[in-house]
């Protein structure tokens, strides 16, 4: 472990940077609960600012960065422990999102996470259930954003079935009505698309499945907010208000005449959109009442980032099972793992890996590092590599999963030193680094002996790296010397010196 623990924040944050608008939320802890302090929210319409080559056009990115520069104040005293910041379906679109990344990142000063469809999925939920009454009966919770729609099926705090669909309020009014226009044709065309990209998993999620509908985000409290004022519905959303709200809007004929109650001005241009997605989630599962909730991703993102303060990480249960599931020898993990932490401990100062975020990745790479020998022995780090890349990892971030998936691919063999090339300049070489004492741990766990191991000292600087062991070990541990002069050269082919005594 680190030499001291982080001082626990009396505040938190969350950041959701969707693909229409930017919410930042700010909550008090008192007593282990939240209370939420301060609320702001811009629609920055990114979804709206990406071209046809998935680049962002000068304006939106502008418009980003300037309410990310406004965020970034309001967060200037919290500690980097105290806030998380996510990126969902526009930057996983993003063509240029390593660069924008960057900028986004200066701007708000403190990282961004891009999460996946499934892990937004999991965190709106998370959002919603805190919301709800705390009983088991399962729910379906339908969260519209700006470029995808979330469809969760949960019981308690724990979901059962996740998806994440490609239809957004913002992409369906640029595709469907891209010039405000509203016609029953254009209407009827959304919906049936919008079926279309429910269909594969519309058994899953149907009505037979789940007792209690519940909607969330901005596209779906809008259409509250005007059904109920309109009397059309005494709560939440019904079937019957819906098709009303359609036959108005089709009334009116273009988004700049909608003049209904409830609907903000902000929400204008991209309303039809929400209305056809939901309109089509609504027939394809079946659905003739949906509650609504306040509570979205940000919710979620507070709630988690609470429970990880509170040691109650959902990485851990992530990790957990991945080794029972794919049958890993859990003690050769372990010993691995408490070996990668020993020499962490003694160089995470000089080699600039201060970080908790950098030890516990370390840890999980330790503990999962032979995954991939559930496909094939030969080439396991490769196929262990693409495992923890592309599973669905539930607390992990896209950028997380890359960095654990590198570490892995690099703990034997050659070391692939431009494989890190693509990371972001500030966390390639901490990267190397930590893969490097992944390799030295895994390296003097090899006899998968249980018999306890001296504790080898370690000193690093810059790119020189020096091993010492207890006087004469080396001599009665011939297999060892040999394997750590093969080490040695794989170091030196990629800059990296090696030394032991």
């Amino acid at each position: 472990m680190p030499d001291s623990q982080p001082v626990l924040p009396r505040s938190i944050a969350a950041v959701d940077l969707g693909s229409n608008s930017f919410h930042l939320i700010v909550a008090q802890i008192e007593n282990g609960q939240l209370q939420v302090i301060d609320r702001l929210k811009e629609m920055v319409r990114l979804g709206a600012g990406l071209d046809n080559k998935k680049r962002l056009i000068a304006e939106a990115r502008e418009r980003a960065l300037e309410c990310l520069s406004r965020f970034g104040q309001r967060l200037r005293d919290l500690p980097p422990n105290a806030v998380r910041a996510v990126g969902t379906n526009t930057l996983r679109l993003l063509r240029d999102g390593g660069e924008f990344l960057r900028e986004a990142e200066q701007a708000l000063q403190h990282p961004i996470e891009i999460v996946a469809g499934h892990e937004e999925a999991r965190l709106v939920y998370l959002g919603v259930a805190h919301g709800l009454a705390g009983d088991e009966e399962r729910r379906l919770v339908v969260d519209i954003g700006g470029g995808s729609t979330e469809l969760i099926i949960g019981s308690g705090m724990e979901t059962l079935n996740r998806e994440s669909l490609f239809m957004g309020c913002v992409s369906f009014s640029q595709r469907f009505f891209p010039d405000g226009k509203i016609t029953a044709r254009m209407m009827d065309a959304a919906i049936i698309a919008g079926r279309l990209e429910a269909r594969p998993v519309q058994t899953i999620y149907d009505s037979r499945y789940w007792e209690l509908a519940v909607g969330s985000s901005g596209s779906i409290r809008s259409i509250r907010d005007v059904v109920q004022a309109q009397g059309w519905s005494d709560k939440g959303i019904s079937r019957k208000s819906l098709k009303k709200l359609r036959k108005a809007m089709i009334e009116a004929g273009h988004a700049d005449k909608l003049k209904l109650e409830g609907l903000s001005d902000n929400r204008r241009p991209v309303f039809a959109g929400g209305v056809a997605v939901l309109s089509a989630v609504f027939k394809a599962l079946d659905i003739d009442q949906m509650r609504v909730s306040d509570l979205a991703l940000r919710e979620g993102l507070l709630y988690e980032l609470l429970g990880s303060i509170q040691h109650h990480d959902v990485r851990k249960r992530t990790v957990d099972p991945l080794v029972q599931r794919y049958s890993l020898d859990a003690d050769q993990g372990q010993r691995v793992a408490d070996t990668a932490r020993q020499l962490y401990e003694q160089v995470h100062k000089g080699w600039k890996l201060d970080n908790e975020k950098m030890r516990l990745l370390l840890e999980w790479s330790a503990l999962l590092h032979e995954i991939g020998m559930a496909i094939s022995h030969d080439g396991y780090h490769k196929h262990g590599a693409y495992i923890l890349a592309n599973a669905d990892l539930s607390g992990f971030s896209r950028q997380s999963q890359t960095l654990l998936a590198l570490l892995v691919r690099n703990h034997r063999r050659k070391f692939r030193r431009q494989s890190f090339s693509e990371l972001g300049k500030d966390i390639r070489e901490p990267c190397r680094r930590l893969a490097i004492l992944l390799r030295l741990a895994v390296l003097l766990h090899r006899g998968r002996s249980p018999d306890r191991k001296p504790e080898p000292g370690i000193m690093a600087e810059d790119n020189n790296i020096i091993l010492s062991f207890p006087r004469d070990w080396l001599e009665q541990h011939p297999l060892t010397e040999a394997e750590l002069e093969r080490e040695a050269k794989y170091l030196d082919a990629a800059g990296y010196f090696l030394s032991y005594s």
